[in-house]
């Protein structure tokens, strides 16, 4: 449905030109001559945009008929369009619930931006009902979070491989939940009631890790005054999560490969092999063929290891599972009564275009942060990191060459350009930024474009 658009104007000549134009992009067009008939086709059938030209809804009541629209269609967005806006009619849309304003005679590029930007606006409110359903669903697993297809496949191959004994080597950039992914395999597996061991292979030098994993027997080394089990040991009948697998010293990569082919261990001071009965899972941020190829980590050691695969996927590629995942941030990092319930429109928009290198733990780091510094009961762009709205370091382009200084009404014009290009070309997210109110950039932006405009806007924000 999102591709098909809903025209109400009268100008069968500027129409047929917009088919044209939009039918090109993949578009589908319907028109209504008539607010009454675009009414009655929108009680029936359902658009991506409504394009509404003021004029054929008799001036003034073209913003009533946004209204009805809007709530008859939550979600859609409306673009209403004028030979001659004011900024008094501009402000008069937008006070209606319109997305945007666009000027006749269409700019075909201008248009066709306006368009994907109202798309892309429904997009985020659709994703943002998605979050609300998938809060009352069931879900696979507690503590994994998403449903986007890539999530759905990870959770195909736990499901296939948990109830196995076999080795499984999870591979996923730092961040994207490696550790719930191990806990995942281990709760489905027939090993469940028993221990769940973790260790950090990068946390410790070679010596400590060969003790912690195979353990020690009295006076193996200085201070060695009793003998200890090693995790191999305490996770018997269990799973051992090898974490960050790929940083293992060279020498321990050796211990752990004889021990995983032999089923035995040999405790630090000891002659006695011992066997154990544990699950091993690996984890690593590195790529472990590369590894091999470089001479860092043995060829032998990672076949061992890359018996079962599990790629967790980064967030970026994981659509609008990162509202879901901060959404539940939200809930979670608040206690029993939380006090911030939900995100903007425009927070859930800056989430959602962000690439998120950190992956989940930045993601839950930004959430925390936001709340903590939230005014209301939602969480708006102006609570997130400033490197997620992307007005931190937006360079104004200022020519240093003294016969290219720029004025400051120059300076102004193109640091509001970066903003409305930051926010997607929301307006009033980029006000927000500004510090203006909607009225004020309105009044700049129509000083930079039409004078008539600019000077009728002037006149109206004095009454």
């Amino acid at each position: 449905m999102e591709q098909r658009l809903l025209v109400v104007d009268d100008d069968v000549q500027a129409t047929a030109v917009l088919r044209t134009e939009l039918e090109a992009k993949h578009f589908e067009l319907v028109t209504e001559r008539s607010p009454d008939s675009a009414l009655e086709r929108l009680s029936r059938e359902d658009f991506g945009v409504v394009l509404c030209d003021v004029d054929v809804c008799g001036g003034p009541r073209a913003f009533d008929f946004c209204r009805q629209i809007v709530a008859m269609r939550e979600g859609t967005p409306v673009i209403m369009s004028a030979a001659s806006p004011t900024i008094a009619s501009t402000v008069a849309a937008l006070r209606a619930g319109a997305h945007d304003f666009v000027t006749k005679p269409f700019d075909r590029a201008d248009l066709l931006q306006t368009i994907d930007r109202a798309m892309h606006h429904r997009a985020i409110g659709e994703d943002l009902k998605r979050v609300r359903r998938f809060e009352t669903q069931e879900r696979p697993f507690d503590t994994i979070i998403g449903d986007s297809p890539a999530m759905k496949s990870m959770y195909d191959m736990i499901v296939r491989v948990a109830g196995s004994d076999t080795t499984v080597l999870i591979t996923g950039e730092s961040g994207t939940g490696k550790e719930l992914v191990a806990h995942a395999l281990h709760a489905r597996s027939q090993r469940a009631a028993a221990p769940f061991v973790a260790i950090n292979c990068a946390a410790m030098p070679e010596s400590l890790l060969e003790s912690e994993l195979f353990g020690h027997v009295k006076g193996a080394f200085t201070d060695a005054r009793g003998g200890r089990p090693g995790l191999f040991s305490r996770a018997s009948g269990g799973t051992l999560l090898l974490d960050e697998v790929g940083e293992m010293p060279a020498g321990m990569q050796a211990k752990l490969l004889r021990a995983l082919q032999e089923r035995t261990l040999r405790p630090v001071g000891s002659d006695e092999e011992i066997p154990f009965d544990t699950r091993i899972i690996a984890a690593t941020n590195r790529d472990l063929e590369a590894e091999v190829t470089a001479g860092r980590f043995r060829e032998d050691l990672f076949y061992r290891l890359n018996v079962l695969h599990i790629r967790v996927p980064p967030l970026r590629d994981r659509g609008s599972d990162v509202l879901l995942l901060a959404q539940h941030c939200l809930r979670h990092c608040q206690g029993e009564t939380p006090r911030v319930v939900a995100l903007t429109r425009a927070a859930a928009e800056a989430l959602m275009t962000y690439e998120w290198p950190g992956n989940v733990r930045e993601l839950y780091n930004s959430m925390e942060r936001a709340v903590a510094l939230a005014q209301f009961d939602h969480v708006g762009v102006e609570d997130l990191p400033e490197r997620l709205t992307g007005s931190h370091g937006t360079r104004i382009p200022i020519e240093l060459d003294p016969k290219k200084l720029l004025s400051m009404d120059e300076v102004e014009r193109r640091y509001i350009r970066c903003v409305l290009d930051a926010t997607g070309g929301n307006k009033a997210s980029a006000a927000r930024v500004l510090g203006f109110d909607r009225r004020t950039l309105y009044r700049k932006l129509g000083r930079w474009g039409e004078a008539a405009a600019a000077k009728k806007g002037d006149e109206a924000a004095a009454e």
